[in-house]
């Protein structure tokens, strides 16, 4: 070990049966007696919202939002905060996915550093530290791992360019993985979720930006979902709670050493032509790996062991290893679309070659694309899209 890292991990993590049962005492311990509960329509109508608030039926909660939309969104944030401060709520409890989360992260920032606009902070990155806002997330998918990074992805409302926020005053006190929350999650997008934890991993293993910390989170991660990944989308409940949990690991490692080309056209897919980021990182990833497989050769061949096993990693030539790892995804991909239906071309979603060129501009300006470890143009990026077009 010669170059200097840091490493947060500060948010603390209940796991497992009836975790969601220790929502009070959490709250009571950070000093929150009326807190804000944020959401989305289609937990609630899934009657998500209703269970939570059920099962926590000891807490007042001063307000309930639960229109999120799909896309963090800053009017959205700056909406909630007022919400917030008028009905005199003391802290924030997050039930969701990425958006949800990441919204509820966009809320406590204002408020912690005592602003009306999320945008005055844009591009601040080292935001000082602010008032204290208890922050409880309860994710109810099994991929964004935002429960435990210092990054939240932001919608401009004005210009619909994806912002990514970066500051360990975004880190939740708290995050409940409790099984019993995603026992109602599609097929589809626990494959989708689940496939945004393994590039989080896998980005963050290769990352310029990875360490020897880093690094034990994101193999464990990779070592959950290859083994857990299709049994959850068959609704195992022990396998999605194992996916929680490695979403919960790659979203510590990369909130540390962060991602890179797979995000950075990910990203920007998701602001362009819409695309749900999950399935994004699914279509993008194998092509990613191979452009950078010259400069990954050595991390995806110890990669290998983790996603599969033993005998297939020994079994493999060791000239051949990265190689297969790729094929193994690929295969693991197929069997998700062969049981889901997911969608996994550029085509399916309606896209035209026109806009590969805006797709192929944001994605260069995208700041995920900074710690990749190897450099990419317009006509590399364009490249990928051509081949999941």
């Amino acid at each position: 070990m010669d170059k200097y890292f840091e490493f947060n991990n500060g948010t603390k993590i209940l796991c497992g049966k009836n975790a969601l049962n220790n929502l009070k005492y959490e709250l009571d311990y950070l000093g929150s007696s009326c807190p804000l509960l944020l959401s989305d329509e289609g937990l609630e109508t899934a009657k998500i919202v209703d269970f939570v608030m059920k099962t926590a039926k000891n807490i007042k909660f001063n307000a309930v939002f639960t229109k999120i939309p799909a896309d963090s969104s800053t009017l959205t944030i700056n909406q909630i905060a007022r919400l917030y401060k008028n009905n005199k709520c003391d802290g924030i409890v997050a039930l969701g996915g990425g958006s949800v989360i990441d919204t509820a992260k966009g809320v406590k920032l204002i408020l912690n550093q005592s602003k009306v606009d999320i945008m005055d902070l844009a591009g601040n990155e080292i935001v000082k530290k602010g008032k204290f806002i208890p922050f409880v997330v309860i994710p109810t998918t099994c991929g964004t791992g935002s429960e435990c990074t210092s990054v939240a992805v932001i919608k401009n409302s004005k210009t619909k360019t994806k912002l990514e926020f970066i500051s360990s005053e975004l880190l939740p006190d708290v995050a409940i993985l409790d099984e019993r929350l995603t026992k109602k999650l599609p097929p589809k997008l626990v494959a989708s979720t689940g496939f945004d934890a393994l590039v989080h991993a896998i980005e963050a293993y290769t990352s310029l930006q990875k360490n020897p910390i880093s690094d034990i989170y994101a193999t464990t991660a990779i070592k959950l979902i290859g083994s857990n990944i299709i049994d959850a989308i068959g609704g195992d409940d022990n396998a999605r709670l194992n996916m929680a949990l490695a979403s919960n690991l790659a979203g510590t490692a990369f909130s540390s050493a962060m991602v890179g080309i797979v995000h950075a056209i990910g990203h920007a897919l998701g602001a362009v032509l819409n695309i749900p980021h999950g399935n994004a990182m699914m279509m993008l990833l194998p092509a990613c790996m191979r452009f950078n497989l010259d400069k990954n050769f050595i991390e995806y061949s110890s990669l290998l062991l983790y996603f599969t096993n033993e005998d297939e990693y020994i079994s493999a030539k060791p000239n051949e290893r990265a190689k297969v790892l790729i094929e193994k995804i690929e295969e693991t991909i197929g069997l998700i679309k062969q049981k889901t239906g997911i969608m996994l071309s550029l085509k399916e979603y309606g896209a035209k070659e026109k806009d590969l060129n805006v797709v192929a501009e944001k994605a260069l300006s995208d700041g995920a694309g900074i710690v990749n470890r190897k450099d990419f143009s317009k006509e590399d990026v364009l490249n990928i899209l051509n081949e999941i077009f």
